[in-house]
């Protein structure tokens, strides 16, 4: 589960016997609320039309009742930064965080508007999730053009280490006597699923080679090893995570594709080691890795590079708009903010909803 989409890559799958055996008491409906109480807290989906979905043993299944609360109001309202702390602030365990299905029962919401209110606050909530849905297409088929013409350009190539065509910059453990004010210290978990409650703030004065900033290249290198482009304000890079720098002219697509080519034989080596969290090494980077002849790289570099700076715009776009949603929400909900006034903070919204509006 991520907060808003269910991730099928890493999904389960049962039979339909099991099933059936599982969900003969309560089964999962369409509109039904799925939130997660245990590593991590929060993470809340709608239950989709398509699928047959299973709740874990760390879900507690949420049926609204609709005669008083729209089960996409609710959705908004308990993933809305204020709810989701709350809720963390209510999450016991020594190790894990975690929430007893009690908690859950007892969790006090704040009043709820009537249902054509609350109908009117979700129409404008979601025009905007349509245009953080519509980014995500533009950014998974811009980063998968890419990667094709890499792959193409890949068969006729010379060797080089990939240390000979970036620097990679370790982070430090800023998350020791953080403030909790300034900038965002990201760990592998604000890569992994975003900013939180539990996000980590610090105002420490840090060189810009521990900075993050628009378009870097994150590489975590420990853990599950994964690669990012940021696109957030800029933050604070903790321990066991690269920051990437081309060396020269090199584009910054090149380097992202040559270390996602690489990427699952670094994941296998970090799975080999025998302790608790797998990890590569600097020498592991030092590797001769296929790359593109230089023709072909300066031949494909305009669209590559036009690519790589629309996936970021998108993704920059669809923060702002993630945090415009995030400060309507509390102020619709109190009845401060009408949906009239807040479609003017959206701007262009689609007809429907501009018609459903106050």
């Amino acid at each position: 589960m991520r907060t808003g989409y269910i991730d099928y890559k890493g999904a389960r799958r049962i039979s339909a016997a099991t099933f059936e055996q599982w969900t003969r008491r309560l089964r999962p409906e369409y509109g039904d609320l799925l939130l997660a109480r245990e590593a991590p807290v929060g993470p809340i989906i709608q239950i989709p039309m398509s699928e047959n979905i299973a709740p874990g043993q760390r879900t507690v299944l949420l049926r609204p009742d609709r005669g008083q609360i729209t089960s996409t109001y609710l959705y908004y309202l308990l993933r809305s930064p204020d709810q989701q702390t709350r809720l963390l602030q209510k999450s016991g365990g020594s190790t894990v965080a975690h929430l007893n299905v009690a908690d859950v029962r007892g969790f006090g919401l704040p009043t709820i508007p009537d249902l054509a209110t609350q109908e009117r606050i979700c129409s404008v909530l979601r025009a905007i999730d349509q245009k953080i849905a519509c980014n995500s297409e533009i950014i998974a088929n811009s980063d998968m053009l890419s990667a094709l013409a890499f792959r193409s350009m890949s068969e006729l190539s010379q060797h080089r280490p990939l240390s000979s065509m970036a620097e990679f910059i370790n982070g430090k453990a800023f998350t020791r006597n953080a403030s909790g004010t300034g900038r965002v210290v990201v760990r592998i978990a604000e890569l992994n699923s975003g900013i939180g409650p539990s996000t980590i703030m610090s105002d420490a004065l840090v060189p810009p080679q521990h900075l993050a900033t628009k378009g870097d290249i994150l590489f975590a290198w420990s853990g599950s090893l994964t690669l990012h482009r940021w696109y957030r304000d800029d933050a604070i890079i903790n321990q066991h995570i690269f920051k990437v720098l081309p060396i020269g002219d090199t584009p910054n697509w090149l380097i992202f594709q040559l270390i996602n080519n690489k990427l699952r034989q670094f994941q296998d080596i970090a799975a080999d080691k025998a302790t608790t969290m797998g990890h590569i090494q600097r020498k592991h980077l030092d590797d001769p890795v296929p790359v593109p002849r230089s023709t072909d790289i300066d031949r494909w570099d305009p669209l590559l590079s036009a690519l790589w700076s629309r996936s970021l715009l998108a993704e920059v776009e669809s923060e702002h708009l993630s945090k415009l949603r995030d400060l309507l929400l509390p102020q619709l909900v109190a009845g401060r903010l009408t949906v009239g006034n807040a479609e003017e903070h959206v701007g262009d919204l689609p007809t429907n909803v501009r018609k459903t509006g106050a």
